[in-house]
């Protein structure tokens, strides 16, 4: 991309986020944010400069869900901030129990928990924590669209992305009745 152009690091942010199936029948979603710099910097309200590489930010979101994606349980914890008032965010995630991980989840999320009511980073976790339960769901929900009662889910997936385009290769195959590309 620049490969003739010297870098040098200056922040990192690494995000993990992985789905797991628990004994109970129920599966959890965990996702972790972790800010850290390359070089020393005086944080806002500090008395001392924060050494590189101590983290700026270290927050996990852990949602428990169904195979249907209902929310049963909703935690975080603050593990790094940049404040100390911030760790009372790791509070504000309960309204997300009785929720649905699908269609207009972000806005949801953004309704909730945005502005002051939680913490920007678990607001920005929780978006793409709902697409990993949707790959850890796959193999569940592929089963479900391809039963030959399940038209309106088909239909539903043609066109919500690149690859699922009426006019694309995917649908195509999968589905030629649903199909815009030229026979």
């Amino acid at each position: 991309m620049t490969p003739d152009i010297e870098r040098e690091e200056i922040h990192h942010r690494a995000i993990d986020i992985r789905f797991y199936r628990r004994s109970d029948g129920l599966h959890e979603v965990e996702g972790r944010l972790v800010d850290t710099k390359s070089h020393s910097f005086r944080r806002q309200l500090a008395t001392e400069d924060t050494p590189p590489g101590v983290p700026v930010h270290d927050i996990v979101v852990r949602l428990v869900i169904d195979e249907s994606m209902l929310v049963h349980d909703a935690q975080a914890l603050m593990q790094a901030t940049p404040f100390g008032v911030c760790h009372g965010a790791a509070g504000t995630v309960s309204p997300l129990k009785g929720l649905t991980i699908g269609a207009g989840w972000n806005r949801q999320v953004r309704e909730l928990l945005g502005g002051s009511a939680s913490c920007t980073h678990i607001a920005e976790l929780l978006g793409p924590m709902a697409t990993t339960v949707m790959q850890g769901l796959a193999p569940q929900r592929l089963a479900r669209i391809n039963d030959p009662a399940n038209e309106q889910q088909r239909a539903a997936k043609v066109d919500s992305c690149y690859a699922y385009a009426a006019e694309r290769e995917v649908v195509a195959r999968l589905w030629p009745h649903l199909s815009t590309r030229p026979r």
